[in-house]
């Protein structure tokens, strides 16, 4: 009988270990952004620069956000590919 795309391609063992991985990354990521954000909220409110000027904060909030991105897309994409293979064993 032939293997299935997983079987030929990925460990699912692995692959799970990588969704963990990946999720904890993109949720480091995002905090970051919202702690970014943050800072640039408070330095526009006190009308001064915290470091970095305010635009300069919330430029770094996105970049984190679009940074933490990949880390999303890979969890759901390995999640998916799981839920494929408990698919067709169940």
């Amino acid at each position: 009988m032939a293997k299935s795309f997983m079987e030929k391609r990925v460990d699912p063992k692995w692959l799970a270990t990588k969704a963990g991985l990946q999720a904890i990354w993109g949720a480091a990521l995002w905090f970051l952004g919202f702690i970014f954000a943050i800072l640039g909220i408070i330095a526009a409110a006190m009308g001064t620069a915290i470091g970095l000027e305010p635009i300069y904060w919330f430029l770094l909030a996105i970049v984190t956000f679009l940074a933490g991105m990949p880390a999303w897309l890979t969890w759901m994409w390995t999640r998916h590919l799981l839920g494929i293979e408990a698919k067709k064993e169940g």
